[in-house]
């Protein structure tokens, strides 16, 4: 009873393995439909094998041809192989022949050629990196044709080919001493290409509409996307307008071989990337710096409007309330009558009361130029911090990243120190402003309480 069962689960699987085409091709909607399916499968199948059959049995008859056939072509392809061989054999003699007679007949030549490749390879690896190569491309084909020639055993190069490597190695020469125009596509920061007048200065620098260039990868000539300061391009426009005569420009010596300076100079951060280099502290130190200056600004122009009022009082006789003199002498003149103790302590009391309208801010500028170097020193603290945290994760592999790390955390300091400095000075200024004011007052009702104890 197992048995049986197991034949038929076989049958199934192998029916069902046999039906995947048709099934793949139709769907069936029904199981009936589904076994009638898997029947016209079966007859299909079996059709095919019949048909395998008997093309078998209608070629075993041409077995024995088709053996000795290729038996025959066996034969004949070994003796072709001998006489092939053997034909080889004499014509490698014949080469080696011809080769001792090529050594002979170049003699001197072949040292020639040697030294002729050599300076061929040279030439071509300057051109590549020159950027005359702007103004005259396609030079390398020649250079490549001729060092095949050179290193051919087969071929030989003309006089006017050698010639040319002369002329070429000339041309170069002479084109890096030269400021020349000309006008060529050059690629757009966004891609765009552009006809327009190209001014190359040597073999250092190319300049166009007042924009450096660079030579990509593809020798074709490129806008910078960023480029160096403002006073350098206003030199490559006026080269550019220049007719004749000299001219200001910004060189870069390392312009044959790549231009490193001038990329260096280009990628060094400006001024205000500098500053937000810092950071969040670096924005608030900057806002308390821009605070102190508008409060010394503030009460500088504050101080030097009550000093000129003061100046005045001093040239006027009678008491005006506008200024700090006015208010002292004032008091003065309600009180003739009194004692001296009780006028001196009255007008010391009065120039108390007008001291702190005068040192007002004072303190607060005195206060910010002590913080600003602390928040300057916390910045770096903290940009040395995720410094040496990003140094423990990817290494210290790139010297490089170490050190723009480094000098970016040393930003807060430099702007805590630009914070501090200028307060510090401003403090001093409108302190000696502000003390100056107070001196006077002192020197003045100092005097009064002198005239006072002389009447007594």
């Amino acid at each position: 009873m197992k048995t049986s069962i197991a034949k038929r689960v076989l049958i199934a699987a192998a029916a069902g393995l046999i039906s995947v085409s048709a099934v793949a091709q139709d769907k069936a909607t029904s199981l009936d439909q589904l076994l009638k399916m898997v029947q016209q499968s079966k007859i299909a199948e079996s059709k095919e094998h019949k048909q395998r059959e008997a093309d078998f049995r209608r070629q075993k008859a041409n077995q024995q041809g088709l053996l000795n056939k290729a038996v025959d072509t066996r034969t004949s392809e070994e003796a072709r192989s001998e006489r092939l061989e053997a034909k080889y054999q004499e014509q490698e003699v014949l080469v080696q022949q011809k080769r001792q007679q090529l050594d002979e007949r170049l003699g001197s030549l072949k040292e020639l050629f040697g030294h002729l490749t050599s300076t061929a390879g040279d030439l071509r690896a300057n051109i590549d990196s020159s950027i005359v190569s702007a103004q005259y491309p396609g030079r390398t084909e020649f250079i490549d044709s001729l060092i095949d020639k050179m290193n051919s055993a087969t071929k030989l190069p003309t006089i006017e080919e050698i010639e040319r490597l002369w002329y070429e190695l000339q041309r170069e020469t002479v084109e890096s001493g030269k400021v020349v125009k000309f006008t060529s596509t050059v690629i757009k920061p966004d891609g765009e290409q552009v006809e327009q007048e190209v001014v190359r200065v040597g073999n250092f620098n190319l300049v166009s509409n007042g924009k450096y260039l660079e030579m990509n990868d593809a020798h074709r000539m490129a806008e910078l996307i960023r480029q160096p300061d403002g006073k350098y391009l206003s030199m490559a426009e006026n080269l550019q307008n220049a007719t004749s005569g000299f001219t200001a420009f910004g060189v870069d010596p390392t312009g044959p071989t790549g231009g490193s300076y001038l990329k260096a100079m280009i990628n060094s951060p400006s001024i205000v990337e500098r500053w937000h280099q810092g950071g969040p502290v670096g924005y608030i130190i900057t806002a308390v710096g821009v605070f102190a200056m508008l409060l010394a600004i503030f009460r500088l122009i504050v101080l030097s409007g009550v000093s000129a009022k003061v100046s005045a009082q001093l040239r006027s006789s009678s008491p005006n309330t506008n200024n700090p003199l006015g208010r002292v002498l004032a008091v003065a003149e309600e009180n003739k009558g009194i004692d001296g103790e009780t006028l001196e302590l009255k007008m010391e009391e009065a120039v108390l009361k007008e001291r702190p309208a005068i040192e007002s801010g004072l303190n607060l500028l005195k206060i910010i130029a002590m913080v600003a170097p602390l928040l300057g020193l916390l910045g770096t603290v903290t940009g040395m911090i995720i410094t040496f945290q990003a140094i423990t994760i990817f290494g210290a592999g790139d010297p490089k990243a170490m050190a723009g790390g480094i000098s970016s955390a040393l930003v807060t300091t430099v702007l805590g120190l630009c914070v501090a400095i200028p307060t510090v000075l401003m403090h001093t200024i409108v302190n000696g402003r502000a003390k100056r004011i107070l001196h006077i007052l002192d020197e003045q009702s100092a005097g009064i309480v002198a005239e006072n104890a002389e009447r007594k």
